[in-house]
């Protein structure tokens, strides 16, 4: 199974740590900071901006 996780772009240090710490090596997508204060059209914008990051990452092959 494939898995990808999003982090807020100022915690890519602490997202790369945290998943090599868990045993997670899973690739992630940075999306703009700050998240919770977003309304839901800015939530829109930010994740139509991802999408393209998540699906190359999720169908990316092992190790590339």
């Amino acid at each position: 199974m494939v898995g990808v996780f999003l982090a807020s772009e100022v915690f890519a240090d602490a997202a790369r740590m945290q998943s090599a710490a868990l045993g997670f090596p899973a690739p992630f997508v940075l999306v703009p900071h700050p998240v919770q204060d977003r309304t839901d059209d800015e939530m829109r914008t930010a994740a139509e901006g991802a999408y393209a990051a998540v699906v190359a990452a999720v169908t990316a092959q092992p190790g590339s």
